[in-house]
C-alpha cells in the first residue's frame, strides 16, 4: 500500500529544492502530486510540472463534479488565487507511493481524504531572517518583482505555521535546513523508514 509523503514549510525554508532533490532520487521512487492553481504562470514554470495551471471555469467544474479535496484562497495584491488539490485519476496509492508540497491546513484535508495512515507529514524550519534574505534575493531576480505579494506571502506564514496549527499536524519529526544536503539526506532517511 502506498503513502504520500507531504512536504511542508514557510515560505524559502527550502521546501521546493528538497522537493525536486527527492523527486529525482530514484531510489524513493516517489511520484508527484501536482496541485492546481489559477495564479498566473511564473518565469521558468510548466503547466503540469509545478502546478495544473486553469482558471475559474475550471474550478467550478472539478467542484461540479466533487472532485476537489482541498482548497485556498489567496487574496494578493494581484487579486484572488486558488490552489487545490483534486482527487483524480493520477493518484493511485495500491501501487505507488507519492511526494506532495503545501500548506498545514491542505495537509489535514488530504491526511482526513485519504486516512492518516496513508500520509506522513514532513515539517521543513529555518530562521526567519534566512528566510526573508532568501526570499528577496528571489524576488529581486524576477523579471518583474513582486515584493508586495512576497511580504504578503511572509507575514501569512506566522499564522498558517503557528505553534498551535503545528500541534494539528502531529509531527513525528522537524528537520531544519540550515543545510541543504544534510537535511535532505535526514528527510530521505526518515522515508524510507516510513516505506518499511
Amino acid at each position: 500500500m502506498g503513502k504520500i509523503f507531504y512536504l511542508m514549510g514557510k515560505s524559502s525554508s527550502g521546501k521546493d529544492t528538497i522537493f525536486k532533490e527527492l523527486l529525482s532520487d530514484k531510489t524513493l521512487g516517489l511520484q508527484q502530486i501536482v496541485p492546481y492553481t489559477t495564479r498566473p504562470i511564473r518565469e521558468g514554470e510548466q503547466d503540469g510540472v509545478e502546478y495544473y495551471f486553469t482558471d475559474e471555469a475550471g474550478v467550478c467544474t472539478m467542484q461540479e463534479q466533487n472532485r476537489i479535496i482541498e482548497l485556498r484562497v489567496y487574496h494578493t495584491c494581484h487579486g484572488d488565487w486558488k490552489y487545490f488539490t483534486a482527487a483524480d485519476d493520477r493518484i493511485c496509492l495500491d501501487r505507488q507511493d507519492y511526494l506532495a508540497i503545501g500548506t498545514p491546513a491542505a495537509f489535514i484535508k488530504i491526511r482526513d481524504y485519504y486516512g492518516a495512515g496513508k500520509v506522513c507529514p514532513i515539517y521543513i524550519e529555518l530562521d526567519d531572517g534566512v528566510r526573508l534574505q532568501r526570499a528577496l534575493d528571489r524576488e529581486k531576480a524576477q523579471d518583474i518583482p513582486k515584493y508586495e505579494e512576497m511580504c504578503r506571502r511572509f507575514l501569512a506564514d506566522t499564522e498558517d505555521f503557528s505553534e498551535e496549527k503545528l500541534k494539528e499536524l502531529m509531527l513525528p519529526k522537524r528537520f531544519y535546513n540550515d543545510d541543504l544536503l544534510e537535511c535532505t539526506k535526514k528527510i530521505r532517511e526518515w522515508i524510507m523508514e516510513q516505506k518499511g
